[in-house]
């Protein structure tokens, strides 16, 4: 039985954890860096240990000391949250050997769906549409150019290892061809390791579909709904929404059928996320899968009521999901705003630094997840996401007003961040129509970016 768990994780998802853990009764080790000694999850865990400097590469990406502090502590889990290691097969391995229980899938399953050709190829043979793409790795230039004459341009060309965006780039002909290529390899090859790409069609305009996934040790496999996640800036998810504005029960229903079908097909373990490509006409893609817990996971949470990281927890220890597919009831509309320390009149520069007023909003149907408070200093050295505001009602003109309200009476003084982008947009005639699809952020701000930011 799972007694204690180590957070190998920082900021609003390590926090997240350490609630989910003392509702049930659950003991939590926070680890943390020099940088975060005076972050929430710190302070509210129930032991805290430094584990190095102030660099992820010094503290949360170093799985040895994670791993020491877990055997000093004598917990019985490792709770990795999202980014750093939580989809590192060596590490989730490396829990496994040290009889510590990785709250996650097993390694096998991070590793097959973490090299996305292998993934592309598992979910194909399940009977899941992909993207028409390479069959595998393209390793010269040549032979990518005829692949990408093969398919038709436009093309994506994209990281093996990839993710956040990074190692992702877009050819329209021959020419530009030669270019993205060598920059989506040295990209690759410097935030992962792993120069590998493949191709993909490029698809224009679609919206980006994804679904939440649980699946116990005991055969039961069921999702939780879909995310729409099409507002994006350079592939990183800025809003979504459930259920999906775009979405007919029907497509709903088929879309939901392959991705359980895409996790069973991995041999999945706990919950991950089926992300799927949808055109203007709904034919539907995968393009990856994603073997954590999600940022966004709130969302689906406040729609299905449903505890996504206690679920976790409780798989992790063992015990059956105790609910069936058709249990799960879709009786609210939820939107997540990602607030950031950015500044988005100077291209999304990070604004870390002191926080001097930090105020969140409250009221009927509204959830801030976030670790900021009043005197809390951003450090330099991480993703800038402060907080995620989540606002449900039982309609999405109900969640509409509902964000508009909350942002609006959400204040952070000492920085700058993305609480004016996100208000802009909540008031977007495109947006409150649901027509907004992953080309939507450059659009808003060619229409708007004089009036925001003047």
């Amino acid at each position: 039985m799972i007694q204690k768990i180590l957070i190998a994780n920082r900021g609003e998802i390590a926090l997240r954890i350490v609630r989910a853990c003392r509702e049930l009764g659950i003991k939590t080790l926070a680890v943390y860096s020099e940088a975060d000694v005076q972050s929430l999850h710190v302070q509210l865990a129930d032991e805290a240990i430094c584990i190095g400097g102030n660099k992820s590469s010094e503290s949360y990406l170093r799985a040895d000391r994670i791993i020491s502090a877990a055997e000093i502590a004598d917990v019985d889990a490792i709770h990795p949250g999202y980014g750093f290691l939580s989809e590192n097969a060596k590490f989730a391995e490396q829990c496994e050997s040290c009889n510590i229980k990785f709250i996650g899938p097993k390694s096998k399953s991070i590793r097959m769906m973490g090299d996305k050709s292998i993934a592309k190829d598992t979910v194909r043979k399940a009977g899941v549409p992909i993207v028409p793409g390479s069959d595998g790795p393209v390793e010269t230039e040549a032979e990518a150019v005829k692949i990408a004459r093969k398919i038709g341009y436009p093309v994506i060309i994209k990281a093996v290892a990839g993710g956040g965006g990074r190692g992702m780039r877009i050819a329209h002909n021959d020419v530009s061809f030669a270019k993205e290529y060598h920059v989506a390899r040295g990209e690759a090859e410097k935030a992962f390791g792993n120069g590998t790409v493949y191709l993909e069609k490029y698809i224009e305009r679609p919206r980006h579909i994804e679904f939440q996934i649980l699946a116990d040790a005991h055969g039961k496999t069921l999702h939780l709904g879909e995310r729409d996640c099409s507002v994006q800036r350079r592939h990183q998810k800025l809003i979504e929404e459930s259920p999906s504005p775009f979405l007919t029960p029907d497509l709903r229903k088929k879309m939901g059928k392959a991705a359980i079908k895409a996790s069973e097909a991995a041999e999945y373990e706990n919950a991950g996320t089926i992300e799927f490509l949808v055109d203007a006409k709904g034919n539907f893609y995968f393009i990856e899968m994603n073997t954590r817990i999600q940022v966004e996971h709130p969302v689906t949470e406040e729609v299905t009521g449903i505890d996504i990281v206690k679920q976790q927890i409780q798989i992790a220890n063992g015990e059956k999901i105790e609910f069936d597919q058709g249990d799960i009831k879709f009786e609210k509309h939820a939107i997540e705003c990602r607030i950031n320390a950015e500044d988005p009149s100077r291209n999304f520069a990070p604004s870390p630094g002191t926080i001097g007023l930090y105020y969140a909003p409250g009221g009927l149907g509204v959830r801030v997840d976030s670790h900021a408070y009043s005197g809390y200093t951003i450090p330099p050295y991480y993703d800038s996401m402060i907080g995620k505001l989540i606002c449900y009602g039982p309609t999405r003109k109900a969640a509409l007003e509902r964000s508009y309200r909350a942002l609006s009476e959400y204040l952070i003084r000492g920085i700058k961040t993305t609480i004016p982008l996100h208000r802009a947009i909540m008031a977007d005639p495109v947006f409150i129509e649901g027509k907004a699809t992953t080309a939507y952020m450059e659009d808003f701000l060619g229409r708007t970016a004089a009036d925001l930011f003047s």
